[in-house]
């Protein structure tokens, strides 16, 4: 099992890093440049997630009731919840099927870039400055920053005379948590592999930015042709 998966993703993807090293002579680049191409392959699943959680903080009012006017009859509650998400056309396990696929590609990287300080260079500085074998301070900060503005944009609005249930409470404050756990984690790890968490993370931002405005333009033209309709 250990050899197919060295075969399969460590070693392609330690190839790659390699060429790409040798292209540009910057480990940093070459990681940069390698988690985006990661990231682009995967792009249909990010995407399709993103989207589905997305639809589904818009749905949750009729979730909530839903839930409420089923509460006593769960076999009822589930299926009038898999007819919304059916109507339009969400998958509520996509996050989960998603982190599936993830990790294998998470922890061969983490194995590649390891391998590629120690293996493929002679110097592992990033613009000639950062010493990727070790933690960076300013990887660090960067990295907790990005996490933060990626925890508002996913972070759904909240109408002003609404009362927040516990759980929407708890996911906010672990919303907020994110960045300081995000700190943490990378004072124990090379830059190299910061530098590629930094990298996924204002990854998936831009990605989020250009889902909640297709979203939002779609919701608009929905409602535009809601009211044509309606006059006709």
């Amino acid at each position: 099992m250990g050899n197919f998966f060295n075969t399969i993703l460590i070693q392609p993807l330690l190839n790659l890093l390699t060429f790409l090293f040798n292209q540009f002579h910057d480990l940093g680049l070459a990681i940069i440049l390698l988690t985006i191409i990661v990231r682009l392959v995967l792009l249909p699943f990010f995407y399709k997630s993103a989207k589905d959680q997305a639809i589904i903080q818009r749905l949750s009012p009729k979730i909530k009731e839903i839930q409420d006017n089923h509460k006593h009859d769960l076999n009822k509650q589930s299926q009038a919840l898999m007819s919304l998400y059916k109507e339009h056309k969400v998958n509520p396990v996509s996050s989960f099927l998603l982190l599936i696929i993830q990790l294998p590609i998470l922890f061969a990287l983490y194995r590649v870039f390891l391998q590629g300080i120690q293996k493929i260079i002679g110097s592992p500085l990033f613009l000639g400055l950062i010493d990727l074998t070790k933690p960076n301070i300013f990887i660090i900060i960067v990295a907790g920053i990005i996490t933060f503005w990626q925890s508002i944009i996913f972070l759904p609005k909240v109408p002003k005379n609404k009362v927040l249930s516990p759980q929407d409470k708890l996911g906010r404050q672990m919303a907020f948590m994110m960045p300081i756990w995000t700190i943490v984690i990378l004072f124990f790890l090379p830059s190299a592999l910061g530098l590629y968490i930094l990298v996924t993370i204002l990854f998936s931002v831009v990605q989020q930015i250009f889902i909640n405005r297709t979203l939002n333009k779609s919701l608009k033209e929905n409602l535009i042709k809601q009211n044509k309709n309606g006059l006709a």
